[in-house]
């Protein structure tokens, strides 16, 4: 680019130091010149061009012939110039022959390789005494090299804003006084200034009110020559609200002095809201939208804080949904699933301002009250729950409701803190599924030591199917009129650490366990049908075998095809097999699986038997609906049979029902003679018990078959 100066006669070119070329000696006539003149201008390094006052050419030095690699002599310096320099120069250079006036420019000079090179010119007037111009000097200097670094630096210069305009980061330089020293397109935006109006302004005066004490202490660190960062929220008319995280880093100079603060501004929203996202579905059940276990957790822990600090109660209930597994073993998960979400909505509907439920995972849920007034009104709560499975559920046609057990504890009275009130609300739930299932359970610190047991058993159970110590023993069932063996019943055993043999009863908690006691009637069912098979291929007379189910055995609805299966498999005929099952298990929930399976063994040639009879509810209504091939009259109705004329009464009506339905009777416990005798006097023909043998291991079950 080019620009003129008016200048005073005889004044010196100060940007090319003109004022230190010798004089021509040029008169009024311009063409008296004299040679030495030429001589000292060529031993310039400047670039020199000598005109007439009308602009003709006089002479060019050495240096500039050099440069330009032109020799006429009626070239003109304008000629030389870029052509995009060339019209502005030429405009210059009319205006300084008309008016006299010096002008200097930077123009592109044409090199002799046939290159263009920056160089800067300089125009000048000569005059006599009486002021008139006799000639001009143009004088060049070479500063290509200048320019090419000032272009670079400006590029670079240039790349560094667009790059600080195109971070979304805010950034900003801040003066150690706290004015706005430079900012980036992003915080222009994020500030809501432009870039003509927020430079100078104080950076804590465009700051919201409420994070402004903050911005405060994160300048006055970074002015100590602190890093420094604070977090705020901003909110710009038209915008939604953005979180912002800054940091500001202080500048030093060589001295380490602050000169400056960096300020970096991130837009954190995305980020807070993902957390948010985040931070609500850690804390809610994806199927039900229930809070989950983590925030019940935090949600118990809150409550009871509130509740110490306010002296009031706070209540908790435990829900299982009896045998849920069940449905999802018959009918798929999908219907599991749709009973937890309706009961969801449910128990969210119907639950008072006060309490909160929330699932724990499966068929777990779980009920905070705050503010209760006592056991009264938590029963009360807990009976409102319960009731919300009578209304029908229903999965493609099919009634998928089920029972529900709730137990129940109170804070301060049971536990001092969530965990203990935890564990208290569980074990009043495990007390209540020992005695059957179904059912609300409030506490009781008699319960604690119930409880330690049922998991004592429960971890024995695991440990013997660990360890495959499960034996099966056999009892015999003997003709009372001739002492014949005609069965057996197959019983639990295993052995402990000391080789001592052990009862059922060490884990009879675990047949209330679907997962143990399905495994344990498995291992059962297994080894006695071997043992079946074995004797056959010895030639041995076998007997049939009774096996005991467990009522949670039946709940996947597949127990009678997997043993038809098994007998099958192992070429056994189903004659010699019978199945026993309690009276008290064709009342409970799930009875219609039970009921199923024994029709379909009945009907494949399965023995049925109906243990422990006389100790359940509606036994004549058993006889006559099930498929019931034998009747086994319990242990304490055999035991009180010889001084109480009640029961002897009830044992001699059966007695004779018995063969009128059909049916076999067996009596069971029979210890004594007196007993056998009175027994068999009612019409029982088969006894079992110590008075003709307690169970006989697998070889002296062989023994026997051996001698019949």
């Amino acid at each position: 680019m080019g620009y003129s100066s008016r200048r005073r006669p005889g004044e010196g070119f100060s940007v090319l130091g003109t004022t230190g070329l010798p004089s021509l000696g040029l008169g009024n006539s311009a063409q008296t010149v004299r040679k030495p003149a030429f001589e000292a201008l060529n031993a310039l390094p400047q670039l020199i061009w000598v005109t007439d006052q009308s602009g003709s050419t006089l002479f060019h030095n050495q240096a500039w012939t050099s440069f330009t690699g032109t020799s006429e002599a009626d070239t003109s310096w304008l000629q030389c110039l870029h052509p995009d320099d060339e019209f502005h120069a030429r405009q210059l250079w009319q205006q300084a022959l008309n008016t006299g006036a010096s002008f200097q420019g930077e123009y592109r000079l044409r090199h002799h390789s046939g290159t263009w090179r920056w160089a800067l010119l300089a125009a000048q007037c000569h005059q006599d005494n009486r002021t008139h111009m006799t000639h001009w000097h143009v004088c060049g200097m070479d500063i290509h090299d200048r320019i090419m670094a000032q272009q670079d630096l400006y590029r670079s210069l240039g790349m560094q804003k667009d790059m600080l305009d195109a971070s979304v980061d805010c950034i900003k330089i801040l003066n150690v006084d706290g004015t706005l020293a430079h900012m980036n397109r992003s915080g222009c935006e994020a500030l809501g200034v432009g870039p003509e109006t927020g430079f100078g302004q104080r950076w804590l005066g465009l700051l919201p009110d409420s994070i402004r004490a903050k911005g405060q202490r994160a300048l006055n660190s970074a002015i100590k020559g602190h890093n420094a960062r604070f977090t705020g929220m901003s909110v710009i008319p038209g915008h939604a609200p953005q979180h912002w995280d800054n940091i500001l880093t202080p500048i030093l100079d060589a001295s380490n002095k602050v000169t400056s603060i960096l300020c970096v501004s991130r837009d954190v929203t995305a980020q807070r809201n993902a957390e948010q996202r985040l931070r609500v579905t850690s804390e809610r059940d994806e199927l039900t939208n229930l809070p989950n276990r983590r925030c019940f957790n935090q949600s118990l822990k809150h409550a009871l804080s509130s509740a110490e600090s306010s002296k009031r109660a706070v209540g908790l209930l435990l829900l299982d949904l009896d045998y849920f597994k069940n449905i999802n073993d018959t009918l798929g998960h999908p219907a599991g699933d749709h009973l937890l979400r309706v009961l969801s909505r449910r128990l969210q509907g119907a639950l008072p301002a006060n309490a909160m439920v929330a699932r724990l995972g499966g068929d777990e849920f779980a009920v905070i009250v705050e503010q209760i007034k006592g056991a009264p009104e938590l029963i009360e709560i807990a009976s409102l729950v319960r009731a919300q499975m009578d209304s029908p559920i229903t999965y493609v046609g099919k009634h998928i409701n089920g029972g529900m057990s709730i137990g129940c504890a109170l804070y301060p009275a049971d536990a001092a803190d969530s965990e203990a009130l935890m564990r208290c609300a569980d074990t009043a739930l495990n007390d209540l599924k020992a005695g059957g299932r179904g059912g609300i359970r409030m506490f009781d610190t008699s319960m604690l030591q119930a409880a330690e047991t049922a998991a004592a058993q429960l971890e024995c159970a695991r440990q013997i199917l660990r360890l495959d110590a499960i034996t099966p023993y056999f009892q015999p069932k003997v003709s009372m009129a001739d002492g014949r063996v005609v069965s057996f019943e197959a019983l639990l055993r295993w052995q402990d650490e000391d080789g001592r043999l052990q009862t059922p009863a060490s884990v009879w908690a675990a047949f209330n366990d679907y997962e143990l006691a399905s495994r344990i009637g498995e291992v059962m069912r297994t080894k006695v049908l071997c043992n079946l098979r074995k004797w056959r291929r010895l030639g041995l007379p076998v007997v049939p075998v009774s096996l005991n189910a467990a009522p949670v055995e039946f709940l996947r609805d597949d127990y009678a095809e997997r043993l038809l299966g098994h007998l099958e498999h192992l070429n056994l005929p189903t004659s010699l097999v019978e199945v026993e099952v309690t009276e008290h298990m064709l009342g409970e929930r799930g009875s219609e699986y039970v009921i199923r399976a024994l029709k379909l063994l009945k009907s494949q040639g399965v023995r049925i038997a109906l243990d422990d009879f006389g100790t359940g509810q509606s036994s004549l209504a058993h006889l006559r609906d099930y498929p019931v091939d034998c009747v086994k009259i319990d242990k304490d109705f055999v035991q009180r049979i010889e001084h109480d004329p009640t029961i002897r009464a009830i044992i001699q009506a059966v007695g004779h029902l018995g063969p009128s339905l059909n049916l076999d009777l067996v009596a069971e416990g029979v210890e004594t003679e007196a007993q056998r005798k009175i027994l068999q006097d009612c019409g029982y023909q088969i006894g079992q018990g110590y008075l003709f043998g307690k169970a006989w291991n697998t070889e002296e079950v062989q023994t026997c078959l051996r001698a019949l």
